[in-house]
């Protein structure tokens, strides 16, 4: 959700490399999340990407600053955004395209 929120929009690719986890268990993570509510996702040609949801509620806002405030601090964090810049051949889809 941090490197989301950090990014704006991420695809499975990006949050696989990013998180050194399997595609998976990463979609099944934002299965749940946007079951929820908290994300959305849209296809840009071969891509799947996935950003914060428009319409949160004040609640949903104030809970996703108090998690990603706290996850920014945190080590992990951290290394996974860093293992993210150094991903070679990133998709060139970004907010501005979409």
């Amino acid at each position: 959700m941090a490197l989301i929120c950090k990014n704006k929009v991420l695809c499975v690719c990006e949050l696989e490399y990013a998180l050194d986890l399997g595609q998976s268990k990463i979609s099944r993570h934002l299965n749940i999340l946007k079951l929820n509510g908290l994300i959305s996702k849209r296809r840009y040609g071969k891509w799947v990407l996935y950003s914060l949801q428009l319409d949160l509620t004040d609640f949903q806002v104030t809970i996703i600053k108090l998690i990603t405030t706290q996850a920014y601090e945190q080590t992990l964090y951290k290394k996974d955004l860093q293992r993210l810049s150094t991903m070679k051949n990133r998709p060139n889809v970004r907010v501005n395209n979409v």
